[in-house]
């Protein structure tokens, strides 16, 4: 019996709540105007794989410095991969990274962060 009385009680609640107009009902205002624009970042990055050398070029575009580094993964089992050092690309800058590997390179990849 609770049940029912406490289901109806919010039962009714539901329905005045809806039957209210539009302009009684609390709502977010949005000012017209432009969205905002969103923050481009990250360097577009080339890399080129001779034999067990890699060398990367990174240009940045954007206002933001980013810092890049190289990563190579070496296809031998006992061959180290290396995880390059963070170099700074500033704006409208290109810039070289290299590695290697002593055997064959598996995979190369670029990593951003912004400074």
């Amino acid at each position: 019996m609770r049940l029912l009385r406490s289901l109806a009680s919010a039962t009714v609640a539901v329905v005045l709540v809806m039957s209210l107009p539009y302009e009684a009902m609390p709502h977010t205002r949005v000012e017209p105007g432009k969205p905002p624009s969103p923050q481009l970042f990250g360097a577009e990055c080339r890399t080129r794989i001779t034999g067990s050398h890699v060398t990367a070029y990174c240009h940045n575009p954007y206002p933001q410095t980013d810092a890049v580094s190289l990563h190579v993964e070496c296809a031998r089992w006992w061959d180290l991969d290396t995880d390059g050092t963070p170099v700074d690309a500033g704006p409208a800058m290109t810039v070289r990274l290299t590695g290697r590997c002593w055997e064959e390179v598996r995979s190369v990849w670029i990593s951003h962060r912004r400074r």
